[in-house]
């Protein structure tokens, strides 16, 4: 998937996550903010949001991110 791709690039952390995707992770800690409406965690890259299953409010976490939206991203936490 190209950043090209996209009609709106809305921000840099959008591009951020397209490019970790790409890669098949995302080598920063996110903190789990709020907890979404299917009960995943929500954590935020600035304003971009990142929901990652299996995870509680307060929960520090390294994720892989999965899949991308045009306006969220989905991960899942790396276990090592």
């Amino acid at each position: 998937m190209k950043i090209k791709n996209f009609r709106r690039l809305h921000s840099d952390e959008l591009a951020q996550c397209i490019e970790a995707k790409e890669k098949g992770n995302f080598d920063e800690v996110l903190r789990i903010e709020d907890i979404g409406r299917e009960g995943d965690g929500l954590a935020r890259i600035q304003n971009f949001v990142v929901f990652v299953p299996g995870t509680k409010v307060g929960d520090e976490v390294k994720i892989r991110i999965t899949k991308v939206h045009r306006r969220m991203a989905f991960g899942e936490v790396v276990r090592e």
